[in-house]
C-alpha cells in the first residue's frame, strides 16, 4: 500500500486540477515539487523515490530507449542514485524538520543528465566513440550545484554526437560510428523514440532528456542548447525546456561544440520544475570565464526564479486577466505559410488567442534579420565545432587505428579521426575548416560575426518595445525516424530556423506546450517559444507559468 501510494503521489494523470481549478497540457504540478512534499511530509524516503522512478526507467526503456546503456553506464548510474539517495535519508534523519528543506531542498530528486555533460566517475561519451572510454573525474558545475542542493543523477541520457543533430542519434551507443563499428556492442540501439509516437524521433540534440521528462523516467533533466537542442526536443516532447541567457550558468563540464553558442539549461514538465533547477544552477563560476556576474533573480538567493511562480500563481488567482499590461512581439517572419506546418500554425493561433483572453496585447513585428541567422549560425558553429574538435585525435582521446602506429603523425591523426567520427561532426568539421581558411574567413566568418551583431542589436531594439517576442518553436511536430534516416542534412539544418538567432544574440528563452497538431496521422505535441532580453528569464517564467496553468 506505502508503494502504491508513492506511485500515485509522484505519477499521478497529467492534466489533474490546479488550485484555480483548470489544467494544464503540460502537468497540473510540478513534479520536483511532488518530491519535495513526499520527502517534506515523511510519507517517503529519498531512497523510496528514486527506486519507483527507477523501476519506471527500466520498463520504459526498452521502448523509448532514453538512456545511455552501452558500457556499464546505466548501472552504474543507478548504483550510484541509490546509494547516494541512502545516504540522503541518514543525514536527513538527524536534522530537525524545519532545516531539511533548507539545507537540501532538492533532496531524493530524481535528475537525468544529458551525455555531454560531465558525471565523476560516470562515463560521458558525448554520444561519440572518441570519448568511448572517457570516464570525467569531476561533476561539471551544473551537476555539482544540483548534488550540492540533494539531487540525484539517476542516469545519462542520450544525445546526437557532439551535440550535432536533431534526432538523438548516439554513435558511442549504436556501434555504428564509421569503421569503428566492430569494437562496440551491436546490440545496443542508436537512437531514442519519442513517447508520443515511437516511431518518431524526439528531436535534439537533448532528446534523451526530452523524452525521459516526458515518460516521467525521472522528475527534471538537464539539456544543452547550441542552437535550439533545448528548446526543439522539448516542442517535440511536449515538455517545458529553457535555455537560459549565455553566461546565466556555467559551461564549465560540458563538452564544447560550440564555445560561443553552447548553453546547459534545464528541460521538465512544468514551468515550475525549470525554475527550480535554475534557481540550483545559476551562477557566476570561477572556472568559466564566460559566466556572468550579472543581476541576480528577483529575490536575490532568497527568492530566486521559483519565487516567479508564486506571483504568477497570485495574478492567476486574483484576477481575471492575469497577462494584463504584458505585450507580446509576435515576429512575423516566423508565421509564414512558407515555414510553418499547417498543424504548427493551428495550434498557434489557438495559443495566441489564449494569451489575448489571458490580458497581453498580441502584435505581429516585423524582424527582417531573423532569416539571415540561420546561415550565420551555422558558419558560426561549425567553424568552432572544426576548433574544438580538433583535440580528437586519437592520441589524446578515444580508440586508434590499427594502422596508425606505422604512419607518419598526420595520416595516424586522420585514420584516428576517421575511426572516432560520425558522419555529421565530419561534416561539420569539413565545413568549419573550410570557413576559417585563408581567403574564406573574411568572407563568411567575420561576414558571419557581423550578422550577428545585427541579429542581436534588431531583438534588442524589438524587446525594448514589447515584455517578449514569440514565435512557433519548430516549424513542423516530431517527423518518422525513417524520415530522418532519408532526409537531406541542409533539410534538417533547417528545422532550426525558429532557435538560432536566440543562441546568435546570447538571449534567453522557453518553449512551452501549447497543444497537439495533426501530422502524419499521429496528434503531436506543439511548442510555443517566449524570448526575453538578457537576464530576463524571471520574465519568461513569469508570463509562460500563467500560460502553461490557463491553457485549454
Amino acid at each position: 500500500e506505502a508503494a502504491a501510494g508513492i506511485q500515485e503521489a509522484l505519477f499521478r494523470p497529467l492534466g489533474s486540477k490546479t488550485t484555480s481549478g483548470t489544467t494544464s497540457t503540460s502537468s497540473a504540478s510540478s513534479a520536483i515539487r511532488r518530491v519535495q512534499d513526499l520527502v517534506a511530509s515523511g510519507n517517503a524516503s529519498c531512497e523510496a523515490v528514486v527506486r519507483e522512478y527507477a523501476g519506471r526507467m527500466v520498463r520504459l526503456e526498452p521502448k523509448v530507449r532514453s538512456f545511455v546503456r552501452s558500457g556499464g553506464v546505466h548501472e552504474r548510474a543507478l548504483e550510484e542514485s541509490l546509494a547516494r539517495s541512502a545516504e540522503f535519508d541518514e543525514r536527513l534523519a538527524a536534522m530537525p524538520p524545519e532545516e531539511r528543506k533548507r539545507a537540501f531542498p532538492l533532496a531524493g530528486v530524481p535528475i537525468a543528465v544529458k551525455d555531454n555533460i560531465c558525471t565523476s566517475g560516470i562515463a560521458t561519451t558525448a554520444g561519440s566513440l572518441s570519448l568511448s572510454t572517457y570516464v570525467p573525474p569531476e561533476d561539471a558545475t551544473v551537476v555539482q550545484r544540483l548534488k550540492a542542493r540533494g539531487a540525484v543523477v539517476i542516469g545519462k541520457t542520450m544525445c546526437d554526437e557532439f551535440g550535432m543533430g536533431s534526432t538523438t542519434e548516439s554513435c558511442a551507443t549504436s556501434g555504428e560510428c564509421q569503421s569503428g563499428a566492430e569494437n562496440l556492442s551491436q546490440s545496443a540501439p542508436s537512437t531514442t523514440r519519442n513517447p508520443w509516437d515511437l516511431t518518431r524521433v524526439p528531436g535534439g540534440s537533448s532528446g534523451g532528456s526530452a523524452a525521459a521528462v516526458a515518460a516521467r523516467q525521472c522528475a527534471a533533466a538537464l539539456g544543452t542548447d547550441t542552437g535550439g537542442s533545448i528548446r526543439q526536443p522539448a516542442s517535440f516532447c511536449g515538455v517545458v525546456g529553457l535555455k537560459p541567457t549565455y553566461g546565466r550558468v556555467s559551461r564549465f563540464g560540458v563538452i564544447s561544440y560550440g564555445s560561443s553558442l553552447d548553453c546547459p539549461g534545464p528541460i521538465g514538465a512544468t514551468v515550475e520544475d525549470c525554475a527550480i533547477l535554475l534557481d540550483a544552477m545559476a551562477g557566476p563560476d570561477p572556472r568559466d570565464a564566460s559566466s556572468a556576474k550579472g543581476p541576480e533573480p528577483p529575490g536575490g538567493s532568497s527568492g530566486g526564479y521559483a519565487a516567479c511562480i508564486d506571483s504568477a500563481q497570485d495574478r492567476l488567482e486574483g484576477t481575471k486577466k492575469p497577462l494584463e499590461g504584458i505585450r507580446l512581439g509576435l515576429v512575423s517572419q516566423t508565421m509564414s505559410e512558407d515555414v510553418l506546418d499547417p498543424g504548427v500554425r493551428s495550434a498557434m493561433e489557438g495559443a495566441l488567442e489564449n494569451l489575448r483572453h489571458l490580458g497581453a496585447d498580441v502584435e505581429l513585428v516585423d524582424v527582417p534579420v531573423f532569416n539571415l541567422g540561420l546561415p550565420a549560425y551555422y558558419i558560426t558553429a561549425v567553424s568552432e565545432a572544426s576548433s574544438n574538435l580538433s583535440r580528437y585525435d586519437g592520441l589524446r582521446y578515444g580508440p586508434r587505428s590499427s594502422s596508425s602506429s606505422d604512419t607518419s603523425l598526420m595520416d595516424a591523426i586522420s585514420a584516428n579521426r576517421g575511426l572516432g567520427l560520425g558522419a555529421e561532426p565530419l561534416r561539420r568539421v569539413l565545413m568549419g575548416t573550410y570557413t576559417l581558411s585563408e581567403g574564406y574567413g573574411e568572407a563568411l566568418y567575420k561576414k558571419a560575426q557581423v550578422v550577428r551583431k545585427r541579429v542581436q542589436a534588431e531583438m534588442l531594439d524589438k524587446l525594448g518595445q514589447f515584455d517578449l517576442l514569440v514565435t512557433p518553436t519548430a516549424p513542423t511536430p516530431a517527423y518518422g525516424a525513417d524520415e530522418a534516416l532519408t532526409m537531406d542534412p541542409l533539410q534538417m539544418y533547417l528545422g532550426d530556423v525558429m532557435t538560432v538567432n536566440v543562441n546568435l544574440a546570447g538571449f534567453p528563452a522557453i518553449s512551452v506546450p501549447a497543444g497537439l497538431a495533426s501530422f502524419g496521422g499521429s496528434l503531436l505535441p506543439v511548442g510555443i517559444q517566449f524570448i526575453g532580453g538578457p537576464f530576463e528569464e524571471a520574465k519568461l517564467v513569469h508570463v509562460s507559468h500563467i500560460f502553461e496553468r490557463r491553457f485549454p
